[in-house]
């Protein structure tokens, strides 16, 4: 039975997340495909130089994968100019892929700066101000709702006080016409 590789896996926040075993053997692949890849003509422009000492496909690929690494011993080295350009070109290519393979085991190990965690907590904690702000918004919508009830009662009531004082100061003129007419 043959398992998968899963590459990246996509969270709630619908980021995708790559797998590190995964990242690191494309970076290996990739890398030991171009060290092979130029081998060949790293051959071809040294086996025939004068006091070469690359002349096979064996010794073309120790020197282009320990100058990938930056480690070079010495003990292989180009003599002409094409092949200096060729290891040139590994060594900036080596140096940026052996780097990602470093920083990918540390952080795998150490983990102090796992940004993924860092991104996703910072996610959740918007997600969760978001939906405070929601909650906030309705309750502010519902105060304003209450407030105009409120204010539209108290209109009310005062337009009745304004009649219950009509009525009680029409009550008061006939009271005194009354008592005017008696006299």
């Amino acid at each position: 039975m043959s398992k998968k590789i899963k590459t990246y896996w996509v969270d709630e926040f619908g980021v995708k997340n790559y797998n590190t075993f995964y990242l690191l053997l494309v970076t290996l692949v990739v890398l030991y495909v171009i060290i092979a890849l130029l081998s060949v003509p790293l051959v071809y422009f040294e086996a025939n130089a004068e006091q070469a000492n690359i002349k096979s496909y064996r010794d073309a690929f120790w020197v282009l994968q320990m100058s990938a690494s930056t480690i070079g011993f010495g003990d292989y080295y180009p003599v002409t100019f094409e092949g200096r350009l060729i290891i040139a070109f590994m060594f900036y290519v080596g140096v940026g892929m052996v780097g990602f393979i470093g920083a990918q085991f540390v952080n795998k190990f150490v983990g102090f700066s796992d940004t993924n965690v860092k991104n996703r907590e910072l996610r959740k904690q918007n997600a969760q101000i978001l939906e405070n702000n929601e909650r906030l918004e309705k309750k502010v919508e519902l105060l304003i709702t209450q407030m105009s009830q409120l204010l539209n009662t108290e209109q009310k009531i005062v337009a009745s006080e304004k009649d219950i004082i009509e009525s009680e100061q029409a009550i008061i003129k006939t009271e005194k016409d009354i008592i005017n007419k008696v006299k």
